[in-house]
């Protein structure tokens, strides 16, 4: 049986799922035809039980895709400061980091102080408790870490390769 590496696996699994959805609309069309009363039904390119056959196929090849991408990401590691982590713990890392740094870029963009709304002969003040430069400045750090680790993900998954066939979509 022919490899395919993790990261092609990755894509293959994007390819797979929109196929699937190909198939399941191309169901839909073959599924049912309009004729007129009395009149023969023409012959499809395909039959249901061909798209239905095609879609158990891919289905039963996206399972096993994913059972090996599952395994992969929790037997292979990275290191990442100093740190060994599996790479399903360090995409999830990934994640919280890219959220961690979308929220302090958020307060990073907010002013020290703001007027939102005057109430009766009152000025309503909104002020920040914090840095907003702080914020950004460290919002830009934390991303710098996403990305690097992203990087570290990326370069590993090239190297992983997947007892999979891949000529058949490749």
């Amino acid at each position: 049986m022919s490899k395919i590496s993790l990261a092609e696996a990755v894509k293959l699994k994007s390819v797979l799922s929109k196929r699937i959805h190909e198939l399941e609309e191309e169901m839909d069309r073959v599924a049912f035809v309009e004729i007129e009363k009395g009149e023969k039904i023409p012959p499809p390119a395909r039959s249901l039980s061909d798209v239905e056959q095609d879609l158990e196929d891919i289905r039963k090849d996206l399972r096993l895709l994913d059972k090996l991408m599952y395994q992969a990401n929790i037997q292979n590691n990275i290191t990442y400061n100093e740190h060994k982590l599996t790479i399903v713990e360090a995409i999830e890392y990934a994640t919280q980091l890219r959220a961690k740094a979308r929220k302090y870029k958020e307060f990073g963009s907010s002013s020290k102080e703001e007027y939102p709304y005057y109430g009766e002969g009152v000025s309503i003040i909104k002020v920040a408790t914090f840095d907003p430069e702080e914020y950004r400045l460290r919002g830009l750090e934390v991303e710098k870490k996403a990305n690097r680790l992203s990087n570290l993900i990326n370069a590993k998954n090239y190297q992983i390769e997947l007892e999979f066939d891949g000529d058949k979509y490749f």
